[in-house]
């Protein structure tokens, strides 16, 4: 049992559906960044997704490209992103934590070291966007042999024949992609994410939370009622990218994660 796992197990005795937050690591530096991820549980978070900032962020909407830019200006590196989570893990042992991100920098680093640095950090899970299962020999199943899990994304393109492909060696959960396009390009639909959540839980036998387009708490609360979990990304991040105070920022937050709960 991973804590992702853990978290599931919990949340589905209290019969509450998961909100998952995203932030990019060291955005807006790394000392504000790093005090909204502290902050992130007491509001109310149950999985963090943290960004890795990358110059060529192909699945992302304008917010979190620059968000990631704003990032890589003040200095923030995959090194420094671990650092972060180990300055998390200090205070929090139990809240998991989902790397997010692009393969470039992982292989940069090395996978076999990366991944010694990602579970003495306390990463949970991954989530790597460019590599598809044909290429699961080239870090999802070093991952999963980690103890990490790797999380896929469906998509509303993602048919009955390409399914099952997607959800093997996927462990944790899977992240439904609810609409096509990049990041905060639209807003998403419960009643035409209801069942795609329902055929990919089928076929996957885990948890289905549901992200991109969900940007306030009704939003939220209508999503978690026909998945896992709602996420929310980029009304986060462009708070963020704003320049609103921390305490602000996770105030926003918990509207949401109250409305993912009260589903």
């Amino acid at each position: 049992m991973t804590r992702i796992d853990d978290t599931f197990a919990r949340l589905g005795a209290e019969g509450k559906k998961a909100f998952v937050a995203y932030i990019m690591a060291g955005d807006p530096d790394p000392a504000i960044s790093l005090e909204i991820m502290k902050g992130l549980p007491a509001a109310g978070v149950d999985i963090i997704e943290l960004g890795v900032p990358f110059t060529d962020p192909m699945a992302d909407g304008p917010t979190i490209q620059l968000a990631g830019q704003r990032a890589l200006d003040a200095g923030q590196t995959l090194d420094g992103t671990l650092a972060m989570v180990r300055a998390f893990r200090e205070t929090d042992q139990t809240t998991p934590i989902v790397l997010m991100g692009y393969y470039n920098p992982i292989y940069s680093k090395g996978v076999e070291q990366f991944l010694a640095e990602a579970t003495e950090a306390g990463i949970d899970g991954l989530i790597i966007v460019d590599l598809p299962p044909e290429e699961d020999p080239e870090l999802c199943l070093p991952a999963r042999a980690a103890g990490l899990d790797f999380i896929r994304l469906a998509t509303p393109t993602t048919d009955d024949k390409r399914l099952p492909k997607v959800v093997t060696n996927t462990s944790g959960f899977v992240y439904y992609v609810s609409i096509t396009g990049i990041t905060g390009a639209a807003d998403a639909v419960a009643s035409d994410v209801g069942p795609a959540v329902a055929r990919i839980k089928a076929a996957s036998g885990l948890p289905v939370v549901v992200g991109f387009g969900i940007k306030t708490p009704e939003a939220a609360a209508d999503i978690a009622s026909v998945a896992d979990g709602a996420v929310v990304g980029s009304a986060i991040v462009e708070r963020i990218g704003r320049g609103d105070a921390p305490a602000d920022i996770l105030a926003f937050v918990k509207s949401l994660a109250d409305g993912a709960h009260r589903a």
